[in-house]
């Protein structure tokens, strides 16, 4: 598996948090130097791990945001 790195550049907020100290957090990071991204996923305490997420351009995120808007919840 080939290394990559990531910069946390903002972090948005907490979604929820897990017994074991696991959050799924949305945050803006830079993967391998490049422009940053939103990024929903989960980690561990101090951001040690991470689980599997989701990257979203800008673009992608309002469309989202237009998306919840819309829904009845």
């Amino acid at each position: 598996m080939a290394e990559f790195n990531y910069d946390i550049v903002k972090e948005y907020g907490v979604l929820t948090e897990s017994n074991k100290g696991w959050t799924k957090e949305l945050n803006l990071i830079s993967w391998n130097g490049r422009d940053a991204k939103f990024d929903l996923r989960d980690w561990a305490p101090e951001h040690s791990k991470m689980g599997k997420g989701l990257t979203l351009s800008k673009e992608d995120l309002i469309k989202l945001r237009e998306i919840l808007n819309g829904m009845d919840l």
